[in-house]
């Protein structure tokens, strides 16, 4: 499953001086990914995907974000800076779902 979307930076606020910057996915995006990987996903809900924004493509997980309600992705900074983006840019993502259902 690959989903395409535009999404803004932001910077998880819970911990400002770490700089966790991520992209927040669409709702419809969220819940497909949701429903692909029912009874699959460990206990605090990650899903693997393969990330690419730019010419940087990554292994990482998608967490669930209850208070946006949806799944959000984290950008490392070796992404932002390869890519030269920072927080309120909206850049294109491509995701990869790697976590298959059991």
């Amino acid at each position: 499953m690959d989903i395409v979307f535009d999404a803004e930076l932001w910077v998880w606020d819970a911990r400002r001086a770490d700089t966790w910057t991520f992209v927040s996915l669409p709702a419809d995006a969220s819940d497909e990914i949701s429903d692909l990987t029912e009874g699959s996903r460990p206990g605090f809900g990650s899903v693997r995907v393969r990330a690419r924004v730019g010419a940087t493509t990554w292994t990482t997980s998608v967490f669930p974000d209850k208070a946006r309600g949806c799944y959000v992705l984290p950008v490392k900074r070796a992404v932002r800076e390869a890519e030269g983006l920072h927080p309120g840019d909206t850049t294109a993502v491509t995701l990869e779902v790697l976590t298959r259902p059991v």
